[in-house]
């Protein structure tokens, strides 16, 4: 386990990266004893600079929630990280590119919960009562990390993803909200447009089976923290697309067959 001032060492090296839009190296690299915990150290002291500066948490995503990702990661479960009031961007407007580095595009459905959820014991049957409505919506993520070092070429572990927001970023919601019961949500398909040309479809059951899966299982993770789900929370079930990269003037587009569509672009 990392000890305190090195957790506080290394958060800020984050908040100077974003910040700055400059890469810092692996932390694994510099610290290989790193584990998971230690990851969501960082993530934590990191998100207590960002509340410092009058930052509001508005809910939380769930990553690395298809089995190819986690084989990748070597990984036997997804990760979390909290999204911040200014990570959110309007539907069918411009997302500032020079607020990311690295900024890539995931598919994923988001769950706007009406009650509470507090591990442990959470089950599927509890998202569903306790969600308000799922609508589409559109993860920005990004890497304050290298992905890549830049002498080895080895790839970032998952220690280094969680420290880094797990690569969370932004989020565009948009498109036709439905009420969970509604519709069966494995069903929910989508098609990725890039500046007019399709990259990546996908379906909701990528995500563990059914997305709300990823929210029983978020709940009951963070019980061991004494966290919960608050009610008027967004949480993002996981990507059911492959990342597609994205650069200033690209323009997306994101149709959700009946759930309607997501429009925006960097600018």
């Amino acid at each position: 386990m990392l000890d305190d001032a090195t957790i506080a060492a290394l958060a800020a090296e984050l908040h100077d990266a974003q910040r700055r839009r400059v890469q810092v190296r692996h932390f694994s690299l510099r610290h290989p004893g790193m584990t998971i915990d230690d990851g969501y150290a960082i993530q934590r002291a990191w998100l207590k600079t960002r509340l410092a500066e009058g930052r509001v948490v508005k809910g939380r995503k769930i990553g690395l929630t298809s089995r190819a990702m986690q084989q990748a990661s070597q990984i036997d479960e997804p990760d979390f990280a909290p999204l911040l009031d200014d990570m959110f961007f309007a539907a069918g407007g411009r997302v500032p590119f020079d607020r990311f580095i690295t900024p890539r595009v995931e598919v994923e459905l988001a769950f706007v919960l009406a009650r509470p959820l507090r591990g442990p014991g959470v089950s599927l049957a509890d998202v569903l009562a306790a969600t308000d409505h799922v609508t589409p919506a559109v993860e920005i993520i990004d890497a304050r990390i290298e992905q890549f070092d830049r002498d080895t070429k080895a790839p970032r572990k998952v220690f280094d993803t969680i420290a880094d927001f797990a690569a969370n970023a932004g989020i565009v919601v948009g498109g036709r909200p439905v009420r969970p019961g509604d519709v069966d949500l494995r069903w929910i398909g989508a098609m990725l447009y890039k500046n007019g040309v399709i990259e990546e479809t996908g379906l909701a059951a990528g995500v563990l089976d059914h997305p709300g899966n990823g929210v029983v299982w978020l709940a009951n993770k963070i019980a061991a923290y004494d966290e919960q789900l608050n009610a008027g929370d967004v949480v993002l079930g996981g990507s059911f697309t492959r990342p597609t990269p994205a650069a200033r003037g690209d323009v997306f587009r994101v149709d959700y067959g009946p759930l309607g569509a997501i429009d925006f672009s960097f600018a």
